[in-house]
């Protein structure tokens, strides 16, 4: 991997940590990565975390649909906060966002971004 995406990617892997809506599974396979690169198990653990990332991000439409749930009630702070954030959903999507854009699912759209160079030898 290129050390300018290289970079790039560390630094979105350690935004996704930070991220209160990053789930544990992507926290703790981004910290796998960062403690893998620069070692024999690098591209396996790429491969790991891509994988992992791909799997949690979650759609504009996804989002919209969980924010009307009764899940998404008790996360979002309540109906009308989840109603809030279902609105919010509609609008990204209207602006023509695939993706939801809560710092969690922007950090991993950014580091799927790079995905082809992340996996180039």
């Amino acid at each position: 991997m290129k050390k300018e995406i290289l970079d790039y990617v560390v630094e979105k892997s350690k935004d996704l940590i930070a991220a209160a809506s990053c789930s544990k599974e992507a926290k703790d396979a981004a910290q796998a990565w960062l403690n893998a690169v620069g070692t024999s198990r690098e591209s396996e653990e790429t491969k790991a975390y891509l994988a992992e990332l791909e799997e949690d991000i979650v759609t504009v439409d996804g989002l919209f649909a969980f924010a009307q749930s009764e899940a998404g009630a008790q996360v979002f702070g309540g109906t009308e906060a989840a109603k809030k954030v279902a609105e919010h959903a509609q609008a990204i999507k209207a602006a023509g966002a695939k993706y939801c854009d809560c710092p969690a699912c922007a950090a991993v759209e950014a580091i799927l971004s790079k995905k082809d160079q992340m996996l180039e030898n």
